[in-house]
């Protein structure tokens, strides 16, 4: 798993009160290898996805992980 991908999950659960291991399997929103694949390829990708009533924006740098709460 990419390192911006596993700290968008651990900033959601920091958010939810819960452990990783505790959200919903990431793999039922996003092919995590796909991602993995994309972020790895090029510096200046940004990938945008929902997860676990969140927006999740990733770049591959670990500063430029962005987790907005989903609107209702």
């Amino acid at each position: 798993m990419h390192p911006a991908l596993a700290t968008a999950l651990t900033r959601i659960a920091a958010r939810e009160g819960r452990a990783v291991a505790g959200l919903p399997p990431l793999g039922d929103t996003v092919d995590t290898e796909a991602l993995t694949a994309v972020l790895e390829s090029d510096a200046t990708v940004t990938v945008r996805f929902e997860y676990a009533g969140y927006r999740v924006v990733l770049k591959p740098a670990l500063e430029a992980v962005t987790v907005i709460e989903r609107e209702c």
